[in-house]
């Protein structure tokens, strides 16, 4: 008669045979590396190319689009944009515009007053001290007021084609909740998806998880049933499809 090997309480793995092999994580992840290679493979299948929603015409009007949107929607953004561009396109007109004037332009926007006038203070800094031309470096857009690492990560990525990732509270969301890249901060998250995010994909990464979390990983109910990385994500319980 053939004894069967015994299989240990605690492990799960019958005494004398070889334990179950784990992917090692990649750092900073709860996912292994070719789990984390895999989420961006799909993301770029499905969408190749992404753009931020934001309209703007030049690196000046990107700048202030995204210092505008910060606790703010792109969408209300792009409402107020139009008109405000129309008089007040290039570093010199916003910074001629008297406070009054600007936060008319954008009294519809999430904490207008204090924008008006860190974007009025801005236009004068570029003026003075960057001949009207927005800097490529991280260090001289941070110190532009209203101006810190997200908005210098955005603007350093879709005006200058530097491969930096912006972490708003869209990505934050799915890379906590994906387990993709824990962390209790935007920059903690940060740090670990610059580690992890394979060359080829930083470029765009961005720009996937901010639409992911927009239109699919939504804040009270992410739409699982139609999530390309569903099979990946360690959110659970998933959210079942709508009934019919």
């Amino acid at each position: 008669m053939t004894v069967q090997p015994k299989t240990h309480p605690r492990s799960g793995h019958r005494r004398g045979g070889k334990k179950r092999h784990r992917p090692k994580l990649a750092p900073g992840s709860r996912l292994s590396q070719a789990q984390v290679d895999e989420i961006f493979a799909r993301f770029e299948a499905f969408d190749p190319h992404p753009k931020t929603e934001l309209n703007y015409s030049d690196p000046f009007t990107l700048l202030v689009a995204v210092v505008l949107s910060a606790q703010a929607t792109d969408s209300s953004v792009n409402r107020a944009t139009p008109e405000l561009f129309r008089i007040a396109s290039t570093p010199e007109k916003l910074a001629a515009l008297s406070e009054a004037e600007l936060t008319d332009k954008i009294k519809t926007i999430g904490i207008y007053r204090n924008k008006a006038k860190n974007l009025i203070a801005l236009a004068k800094k570029l003026v003075e001290q960057h001949r009207g031309n927005v800097p490529n470096t991280r260090e001289a857009l941070e110190a532009l007021p209203g101006v810190g690492r997200k908005t210098a990560n955005v603007v350093l990525n879709v005006a200058f084609g530097e491969p930096t990732i912006g972490i708003d509270t869209h990505a934050f969301r799915v890379a906590n909740r994906t387990g993709l890249a824990p962390g209790k901060t935007p920059l903690e998250v940060e740090l670990t998806l610059n580690r992890i995010v394979p060359e080829r994909y930083k470029h765009y990464a961005h720009h996937w998880l901010i639409l992911h979390g927009r239109y699919v990983c939504k804040a009270r109910t992410p739409e699982c049933w139609r999530c390309i990385i569903s099979d990946i994500c360690l959110y659970k319980p998933k959210t079942p499809a709508p009934v019919a």
